[in-house]
This record gives structure tokens, C-alpha cells and sequence, in this order.
């Protein structure tokens, strides 16, 4: 297998671990520079150019795409798919993972647990968008920080106010998420590879610091995760449409909030910690995944007039509750179940015996016409009243504002 890993630092820990695991696996690989590539279109014949050269054929990419090229290189990963090429985490999975809102957007939709979380612009909205999330103290959070970079703790609401609108006039984009009080100062990292969690550890912060990540001085021991735990973090991945990820996960007392889903994640202090050859993991996976290149399933399936592809739920008040897919009536319907999605499972191509249960989900394929009758009713939101006493803030407190990255190795989400 010829393959290529998409990096600016072909001298960081985790670029070189994945160039040695491929090449003691028998397989040719090279570093390339996601910046020196030239995109070229043309009808039916989408090429990529190297420093000026016609790119030779390949059989796998892995992206390890930094956080100040993400559309450049993005745009890069998705030439490869155009060419048939494989990638292990494909355009979109990283354009999902790199924007924090857009990703919380998105298991927000799903039973994912994920911290309480708040996106507001005018100065009037901030201390309502607070007390929404649980009120002080709040983590304030910039769009494009990375290894605890732009993470801010404000233990008051007149400091959180303060602090948001000063990044506000900074032109800033910040989330507000709820502080979960009993993970505080720890997280665990889940490293994710195809439908698995292939190494997991907990990191501990310094004492006095609330950010637990490795490149601010944190500690990491490995730990074994609940069933709980693990499915959380395959399903985020997947959600995100990620095939290689970190996820970070805070424990709290309802069960893991998912923080973040990274998409490069670092693998030096996952190997140091949990003694795992996360590398090799990747290598063998891409090797068992490289016949398989990603493709637009929607696109592809909706090129003809009046079918298409839809999520449909089943109501708890359905005739189809405790009926197999066989006896569904779909096929009479032209309608094809291609996933069935269950709270503790994820079942592709199901069996025709499979009995369906309420809230199931059912990815089908099929004339769409047949299928609106089955989709999901929207849900009617309810609206909380604030009161007076809800944003009235406490006077007293103090921010905890980020220090300088230390020197470290370069994490792909920040590489230049």
C-alpha cells in the first residue's frame, strides 16, 4: 500500500509514530506538506499537484490537518476523495470536529450527553444565556482555541459578563457552556478508531489549574472505560463522520459530557500513558478500510427523481412498535432500512426479523413521497420565564485567564 500523511510537522511525535508503524507493516509512505499542494479541476478529471507536479497515485491518505489551514487543507482532503483516494478521516468529518458550535450543534440532535452550552452576540443576551446554562461559576470558550488555549473559567456572573463582552469588542466568538463542578480539574481522552475505543486515559490537571490537558502541564494515567463511556465516544466520532478521533469526555454525575471531538489528535501522550500502539491500530484499520473510499451517500442515492434518503423515527403510539421490518410494510412502499439505531446500539442492514421498538431510528432509502408520512413530528419547545432574581449577579470573584502554550510537541490542531 502507498500512503501519505498530510502534515506540516513531519518531525512531531505523532507524524513519525504513524510513518514507522505503516513502513513496519511493509508499507510505503510519505510526509507531504498539505501547503504545497496545487488542486486542479477539470470534467472528470480532478488531479492534484505536488511543489508543481502531478501527483502520483496513492492508495490512503491520513490527514493531520493543523487548526490555520483547515480550509485549505479540507479542501485538499476532499480532492483526494474526488480522485477515489481513501482517507481515513474524510473533508467533512474535520470541517464538523474543527468548529466547536457546529459540532455541539450536532450531538445535540443525538442522545449524547454534552455540558450546557450557549452561543449569543448581543450584550443584552449575555446574563440570560449564563443563567441558561446553570450560572456562575461558567467555562467561556473561544471558537478557535486549542489545547486548553482561549478556555477561561469565570467564577462570578458580573466577571463571565466582563469577560464576554470584552472578547465581544475584540471581535471574538465564544461559547458559554455550564461548569461541571465534579469533573473538575480532570477529563478522560478517548481515542477512537473505526467502531472502537483503541486506548483511553484520564488526565488530571495541575493543581490550582482547571484545564487538564497534557500541554498545560496535566497528567495522564490510563483508564479503563465503562461501557457508558466507550459508546459515547464511537458515537460522537461517527456523528461528526470521523473514522480516527479524540474525544473528551468530563464525568459527571448524569453520565460523560462530551467536551470536544478532535479529528488530529496527538497520539504521544495516549501512548505514553496507556503504553497502547495506537499507531500500529490506525495502520491496520486504513489497511482493512483502503478498498472503501469515502463517498456522498446522499448524492448518490437522490439522482433519482422523487427518491431519497431520511431519518425516520418510530412513535411510541405506532402500529409498527413490536412488528419486524418484514411485516413493516416498507417493501411494499419501495422503502429500503439501511441503519437501525437504538439508545445502547447501532445496527446496519438489519434483518428482516429484526422487531422494531418505539424511538427507534431507521436510515432508509426510498421513494420520498412513501416516507413523509413517516417522519419524525417536530417537537413543540417549551420556553422558561427568567426572573429578577435569576440575573442578578454576585459582585465578588475573579477570572482564571489562560498562560502562554509551553514549549510541547506541536498538536496538528495548532501546527502553522
Amino acid at each position: 500500500m502507498k500512503l501519505a500523511i498530510l502534515s506540516r510537522a513531519r518531525h512531531a511525535y505523532s507524524t513519525r509514530r504513524l510513518k514507522l508503524a505503516a513502513q513496519k507493516r511493509g508499507h510505503k509512505v510519505l510526509v507531504l506538506d498539505t501547503t504545497n499542494f496545487g488542486i486542479a479541476l477539470e470534467q472528470e478529471h480532478p488531479e492534484l499537484y505536488f511543489r508543481s507536479k502531478r501527483l502520483s497515485s496513492y492508495d490512503a491518505v491520513i490527514p493531520r490537518i493543523g487548526a490555520s489551514i483547515t480550509y485549505f487543507g479540507t479542501a485538499v482532503v476532499r480532492q483526494f476523495e474526488q480522485m477515489g483516494v481513501y482517507c481515513l478521516n474524510p473533508s467533512n468529518g474535520i470541517s464538523n470536529s474543527r468548529d466547536k458550535l457546529r459540532s455541539l450543534q450536532m450531538l445535540s440532535r443525538h442522545d449524547i450527553g454534552i455540558p450546557p452550552t450557549t452561543f449569543v452576540r448581543d450584550r443584552s443576551d449575555i446574563l440570560p444565556a449564563i443563567v441558561r446554562v446553570g450560572g456562575a461559576p461558567v467555562i467561556i470558550k473561544l471558537l478557535e482555541g486549542t489545547q486548553g488555549v482561549g478556555v477561561i473559567l469565570a467564577e462570578t456572573m458580573k466577571v463571565a459578563e466582563a469577560i464576554i463582552e470584552t472578547l465581544h469588542s475584540a471581535k471574538q466568538n465564544v461559547l458559554i457552556q455550564g461548569f461541571v463542578s465534579e469533573s473538575r480539574g480532570r477529563d478522560i481522552r478517548a481515542f477512537v478508531v473505526g467502531d472502537r475505543v483503541v486506548a483511553a486515559m484520564r488526565r488530571v490537571a495541575q493543581t490550582g489549574e482547571f484545564r487538564s490537558n497534557v500541554h498545560r502541564g496535566g497528567k495522564a494515567e490510563p483508564v479503563e472505560l465503562d461501557p457508558e463511556f466507550e459508546r459515547t465516544a464511537v458515537r460522537a466520532a461517527q456523528i461528526m463522520g470521523l473514522k480516527m478521533a479524540g474525544v473528551d469526555m468530563l464525568e459527571s454525575v448524569d453520565g460523560p459530557k462530551v467536551m470536544e471531538v478532535n479529528s488530529s489528535p496527538g497520539l504521544q501522550g495516549i501512548e505514553a500513558a496507556t503504553r497502547i500502539d495506537v499507531a500500529d491500530s490506525i495502520i491496520q484499520y486504513v489497511e482493512d478500510q483502503v478498498a472503501f473510499p469515502e463517498l456522498d451517500l446522499r448524492q448518490r442515492l437522490t439522482m433519482n427523481a422523487g427518491y431519497g434518503v431520511a431519518e425516520l423515527m418510530v412513535p411510541r403510539d405506532s402500529d409498527l412498535v413490536g412488528r419486524c421490518i418484514a411485516d413493516s410494510g416498507f417493501q411494499e412502499k419501495d422503502i429500503v432500512v439501511l441503519k437501525l439505531e437504538r439508545r445502547d446500539k447501532s445496527i446496519p442492514n438489519p434483518k428482516g426479523s429484526r422487531v422494531l421498538r418505539a424511538h427507534d431510528r431507521l436510515l432508509c432509502f426510498g421513494k420520498l413521497e412513501e416516507m413523509r408520512a413517516l417522519l419524525p413530528k417536530r417537537k413543540r419547545r417549551r420556553s422558561r420565564k427568567l426572573t429578577k432574581h435569576d440575573i442578578l449577579p454576585p459582585v465578588t470573584g475573579s477570572a482564571r485567564f489562560d498562560r502562554p502554550l509551553d514549549a510541547a510537541e506541536p498538536n496538528p490542531d495548532s501546527e502553522p
